[in-house]
């Protein structure tokens, strides 16, 4: 365990680092470290505990400032709480997961143990040690953190697959929150991988629709964009050609507030210089920053099966057949052969694809729930479909949706504080006007 603090312009930063177990069914397999920045406002030290669970999977907390706010909605949390954010495992400063990366624990005979990575093992054992960074291991993380604080209950605000985790905490932990808030993150509880995907094709097709009416010359220029990187020239700055495939997946920019403008302006671009090749290669959704996201998003739309890259096989006819119809955080296999970074990951994925996934949520068990709880519930979510979303809403009791079309998923950052300020409401008893 290690600590640090530090003052940064109308803050109080505690910087907690833990030695966690990899897996809590069998401790012999050794430890990883998880680490948490506590922040709170100069005058409040004795506020009660609020946790972020950032979206994802595989992404780092934000990291906090004040002058100016980020994240946006940062002051009006610490106007009610001390803020727990988490590196969740794997990310940030919580120990990495790269192939290089030291792997204590992993199951590979083959490989003696100091010299044990993923890069090292094989497929099969560096599938099973990613089965270790769901969101039951985070929660549990969450847990150990909490009670370093000497904390007994929390309040989890959770964004995206923050939300499914927080959903999670709700189902097997709930005696430890004091409440919860969901932003675009209630997840499917009753639904399979594919049923998920399938309806996030049908959402995009009308996103993507509703986008060439907007912009009546993208479609044609798409479509062009689509030829030429089926010839190999649509090219990234390192000189990597990009597929159709993994163009079309540039539509999950139409998931966000202020997206569909920025991929007009890409659109604008010509595809043979440095701007549009440098703002392609920052736009698309899955890379080698954070492989935990192309590794593991499925597994977060799992509830007990395996995923079987349902993204892919769920694609209709018509999208197929037409590159103009966009996709979303869409992930093709392929995507593991054509990006230099993810490449030395694809046989993994390929077992990941394939694990029988654990149930997270327990529908019973969160019939039961008298947690105080609020979920902003979006329109039209590309990630999250607003349907699937409001079954599990029905099932929680203390639940408030609040469902609205004024934002798109990223309602919490792009509001500023209003998505948030609102929600907290919620949870305290206020009602929707």
């Amino acid at each position: 365990m290690r600590e640090e603090t530090l003052d940064l312009p109308g803050l109080r930063v505690r910087e907690v680092t833990l030695d966690v177990p990899l897996d809590r069914t069998d401790p012999a397999r050794g430890t990883i470290e998880v680490f948490a920045r506590i922040v709170a406002a100069h005058d409040g030290g004795d506020r009660p505990y609020a946790v972020y669970l950032q979206g994802g999977p595989g992404v780092e907390a934000p990291r906090p400032s004040l002058e100016p706010a980020s994240p946006s909605w940062l002051p009006r949390v610490l106007a009610d709480y001390r803020l727990i954010l988490l590196d969740q495992r794997g990310t940030g400063r919580s120990t990495p997961l790269g192939l290089d990366t030291p792997a204590p624990g992993l199951r590979d005979d083959s490989v003696p143990e100091a010299g044990r990575t993923l890069r090292t093992a094989s497929p099969a054992a560096a599938a099973e040690y990613l089965t270790h960074f769901r969101a039951d291991a985070i929660v549990l993380d969450a847990l150990d953190v909490l009670g370093h604080l000497g904390a007994d209950t929390v309040t989890p605000i959770g964004q995206s697959f923050g939300g499914f985790t927080t959903v999670h905490w709700l189902s097997a932990h709930p005696e430890s929150l004091a409440g919860a808030i969901m932003t675009g993150g209630l997840p499917a509880v009753d639904r399979s991988p594919q049923q998920i995907y399938a309806a996030t094709w049908d959402i995009l097709r009308r996103k993507s629709l509703a986008f060439y009416d907007r912009f009546p010359g993208n479609r044609h220029r798409m479509e062009e964009l689509a030829d030429l990187a089926g010839a190999g020239e649509i090219l990234l700055p390192s000189g990597q050609s990009v597929s159709p495939a993994r163009l079309r997946t540039l539509g999950h920019r139409l998931g966000a507030t202020g997206g569909a403008e920025q991929l007009h302006w890409l659109l604008q671009l010509d595809h043979r210089g440095p701007a549009f090749r440098h703002d392609l290669a920052a736009m698309l959704p899955f890379g080698g920053r954070n492989p935990l996201y192309a590794v593991l998003h499925e597994s977060s739309m799992a509830n007990g099966h395996p995923t079987d890259w349902a993204a892919e096989t769920t694609m209709p006819d018509d999208v197929r057949a037409d590159p103009t119809l966009l996709g979303g955080e869409h992930l093709h296999p392929g995507l593991f052969d054509e990006d230099a970074e993810l490449a030395p990951w694809r046989e993994i994925a390929h077992r990941v694809a394939q694990h029988p996934w654990p149930a997270l949520y327990d529908p019973e068990a969160l019939q039961r729930v008298r947690v105080p709880a609020a979920a902003i519930v979006y329109f039209d979510d590309a990630y999250v479909p607003t349907a699937h979303s409001l079954e599990t809403a029905a099932l929680m009791p203390t639940l408030t949706p609040w469902v609205t079309n004024e934002w798109e998923h990223n309602g919490i950052r792009a509001s500023g504080t209003e998505v948030i300020d609102r929600l907290i409401g919620l949870v305290r008893g206020q009602r929707l006007a």
